[in-house]
C-alpha cells in the first residue's frame, strides 16, 4: 500500500448507521447515532451517562489544517502519516491523567480504535479557553505593536520574545460568532475579559456564575498537569486551548467536563527543553508547520490577514506541498506522541477498513 493510501484523509464516508447528516470539521467527522443505537450501547457497555444521552462516533483524520485551510502534498498525499493516531493518543493520555488526579471527566465514553472516540453530546461553553505561560505568537505580535492589555490583563513593559511570563495567563476568546453580548464584537475568535464572561455568563453557556471559577480552576489545573508531565520529559508547555461543556451522568448529575482535545500539537505550542535553554525554539507542535508556510510563500500576509481569505483558500487548494514537508510534520507529531505516551505509536496500513470491522463486529453500528 502506498504512503498516500495509508493516510486517512476522507473520514466522512464511513457506513456508520445514522439518521442525521455527518458533521465534518477540519480534522474530525462526527456521526450522531440513532436514538435506538445510543440507548443500546449505553445499556450494553455500561457507560456512565444518562440512559437517553445522545452518542456520536467521532473519527479523526490525518488532514492538516493551518490558517483555517486544509493543506495537501504532492503525489496524492492528502494528510500527514500518523497525525490522527498521534493526536488521539496524546489526548487520551491527558484525559486519563485528568481523571486519575480528580480534575474532571471528558466527553469520551469509549475508544474502539486509535482513530475513533465514542462521545456523549455535551452542551458546550462558548469559550476558547486559552492559557499562556510564555509570550509568543499572536500575543507577541500584538505586544511589539504596543498593545499591553490582553483580555483585561495588563502586561509589564520590557518583555522579550519567547520569555516566560510573570504568571500563567488565561486569555479567553469567543468560540464561534456570539450575538447580542454587550461589549463583545460579533466575530469569531474575539478576545474577551473575565468581566465580559461574568456579566453575561448565561450567553456563554455557563449554568451559574460559580461555574466560571470552576472552569478557571479546571483550566489552570489541566494546564499544570500537562506542563509538569512535559517538564519531566524536558519539554516546555508554552500555551494551549481547552474547551469545556456540560454533560449528565447516569445518576442524573450535571457536571462541567473537558471536551474536544487537550494538550495536542494541534491545540498547543510545545518546545524542546534543551534547545530553549540554548536560546533556540524548536517547535514540537503545529506551530512549526505554520512557520514553514509563512516562509514558503512569498506573501505571508495572505495567511495572516483575515480579509484575504479567498486568496488564502486558493493558495491551499492550488499548491501541493513537498512530500518531505508533510513527512517532517509526521515526525514531529509521532515524536512528541511517543514521548508523552511512553511507547511507539503503531500505524495501520488501512485504518478505514479496521474501523469498519470493529464498529460492525463489536458495536453493531454498520449493517
Amino acid at each position: 500500500m502506498s504512503l498516500a493510501q495509508s493516510v486517512l484523509a476522507v473520514n466522512n464516508d464511513l457506513p456508520i448507521r445514522t439518521d442525521r447528516p455527518v458533521h465534518s470539521g477540519k480534522v474530525r467527522s462526527v456521526y450522531w447515532l440513532t436514538e435506538a443505537d445510543s440507548r443500546r450501547l449505553i445499556e450494553e457497555k455500561g457507560y456512565d451517562v444518562a440512559p437517553d444521552a445522545p452518542l456520536a462516533i467521532m473519527v479523526i483524520s490525518d488532514r492538516i489544517s493551518a490558517f483555517d485551510c486544509i493543506w495537501h502534498g504532492e503525489d496524492g498525499l492528502n494528510g500527514v502519516p500518523g497525525k490522527g493516531a498521534a493526536l488521539n493518543a496524546i489526548s487520551n493520555h491527558w484525559f486519563g491523567l485528568f481523571r486519575e488526579k480528580g480534575l474532571a471527566d471528558s466527553h469520551i465514553v469509549d475508544i474502539p480504535h486509535p482513530f475513533v472516540w465514542i462521545v456523549q453530546k455535551a452542551r458546550p461553553v462558548m469559550i476558547e479557553a486559552i492559557c499562556r505561560q510564555y509570550i509568543t505568537g499572536s500575543m507577541w505580535r500584538a505586544y511589539t505593536k504596543g498593545e499591553r492589555e490582553f483580555c483585561g490583563i495588563t502586561l509589564p513593559e520590557g518583555l522579550q520574545k519567547d520569555q516566560k511570563l510573570p504568571e500563567l495567563l488565561m486569555t479567553p476568546s469567543t468560540k464561534g460568532i456570539l450575538r447580542g453580548i454587550p461589549g463583545v464584537p460579533e466575530a469569531d475568535d474575539v478576545n474577551i475579559t473575565r468581566a465580559n464572561i461574568a456579566d453575561n455568563f448565561e450567553a456563554f453557556g455557563f449554568r451559574s456564575e460559580a461555574d466560571i471559577a470552576q472552569y478557571e480552576k479546571l483550566l489552570k489545573e489541566g494546564f499544570g498537569v500537562i506542563s509538569d508531565a512535559l517538564a519531566e520529559l524536558d519539554q516546555v508547555f508554552v500555551d494551549t486551548k481547552f474547551e469545556f461543556g456540560y454533560v449528565t451522568d447516569a445518576s442524573g448529575n450535571e457536571k462541567l467536563i473537558y471536551m474536544d482535545e487537550v494538550g495536542t500539537p494541534d491545540s498547543s505550542r510545545i518546545w524542546d527543553g534543551p534547545a530553549y535553554r540554548d536560546g533556540k525554539v524548536i517547535e514540537k507542535s503545529k506551530e512549526g508547520f505554520r512557520q514553514l508556510l509563512l516562509n514558503h510563500f512569498p506573501d505571508p500576509d495572505i495567511l495572516l490577514n483575515k480579509e484575504r481569505m479567498d486568496e488564502r483558500e486558493a493558495l491551499a487548494r492550488d499548491n501541493a506541498l513537498p512530500t518531505e514537508v508533510l513527512m517532517d510534520v509526521s515526525r514531529t507529531y509521532l515524536g512528541i506522541a511517543e514521548k508523552v505516551v511512553g511507547h511507539k505509536i503503531e500505524l495501520s496500513e488501512n485504518p478505514k477498513a479496521e474501523i469498519i470491522e470493529i464498529l460492525r463486529d463489536q458495536y453493531g453500528l454498520i449493517d
